[in-house]
């Protein structure tokens, strides 16, 4: 079993093995757009994307990057002053941007005091060599860990959600940056329109198949002033919104199959009240996270059970 007893490989085991101290992330909006919301690739971005459903309360992108740094602190210092903390670009595509202009922001963020390491979310289509030879000088210095958003395995489903990408970009840029010995992270929605069970249970080998280190999962919302909020209240019927139980079913057997050296950092999302259509499952991200680690010890199975190499 792993380390952590748990039947999984938890991103808080991959965290406690790289550094003694707590560490925390602190989300930055750094003011970027992305490629398909500009008209680069494309215009009105992903029909499921209104970024306000995972960006936090301090993270105004109105302020620098150093005082959404020093807010992100302050609210957590509060209950833990010995903490160290972990710069997190989320917002839109965190490297969509000149390389002196990123590389600048990157650096702002790491001078801060307390600061150990940087994470960056981004999309496959757009990260230029020149950013990778930087990201693995970095890493040689300091913790950097890069993500992807993948969010389906299948051309079909990205073309459907307006992604702009294949997944066959995200298969070569993962195994690019893993190259470089960077840390390296995928994200995958749940559940996307069109996806049938089997297909998602298949994500997990085809992403097995990959040198990820860490993956993010979460259920598909449907979050308001959305294309897809506007999809759904004209077609809900070509949607499969899962019940809790459902959900939590479908984690663990997809754990099942996927390769247990790779982190999961996370099984759900939890949109604000306020902009979440469905599924309203009305629990916090730990307590459904309670309940798979539940069904998991119900089933006595573990991460990579079924996984075939």
């Amino acid at each position: 079993m792993f380390s952590n007893d748990k039947p999984y490989r938890d991103f808080s085991e991959y965290l406690s093995a790289r550094f003694s101290y707590k560490v925390q992330k602190i989300s930055i909006n750094a003011g970027f757009t992305c490629p398909n919301r500009d008209g680069s690739k494309g215009l009105g971005g992903c029909t499921y994307c209104n970024n306000q459903s995972f960006s936090p309360g301090y993270g105004k992108p109105t302020k620098t990057i150093t005082e959404q740094m020093a807010d992100g602190i302050h609210f957590f210092s509060r209950k833990y002053p010995e903490m160290k903390y972990l710069a997190y670009f989320q917002s839109y595509t965190n490297t969509y941007d000149s390389v002196d202009s990123l590389t600048d922001k990157y650096e702002e963020a790491l001078s801060h005091p307390g600061v150990v390491g940087l994470i960056v979310g981004t999309r496959p289509d757009c990260m230029p060599e020149a950013l990778l030879d930087y990201f693995e000088a970095l890493s040689k210095k300091t913790f950097v860990l890069v993500e992807y958003g993948v969010e389906s395995t299948l051309n079909k489903t990205l073309e459907r959600v307006n992604r702009q990408h294949t997944y066959e970009e995200s298969a070569e840029m993962i195994r690019k940056t893993a190259e470089r010995n960077i840390p390296t992270g995928a994200h995958m929605i749940l559940g996307l329109p069109g996806e049938t069970e089997e297909d998602i249970l298949h994500h997990a080998g085809r992403l097995s198949e990959l040198p990820l280190t860490t993956l993010k999962l979460h259920q598909l919302q449907i979050i308001r002033y959305t294309a897809m909020a506007r999809e759904y209240k004209l077609l809900p019927e070509s949607f499969n919104l899962f019940s809790l139980e459902e959900y939590v079913d479908l984690c663990v057997r997809f754990a099942e199959r996927l390769r247990s050296e790779i982190y999961i950092e996370r099984f759900t999302s939890q949109s604000p009240a306020k902009l979440l259509i469905a599924p309203d499952w009305g629990l916090k991200n730990y307590e459904v996270r309670e309940k798979i680690l539940k069904r998991f010890r119900e089933k006595e199975t573990w991460q990579g059970k079924l996984y075939i190499r």
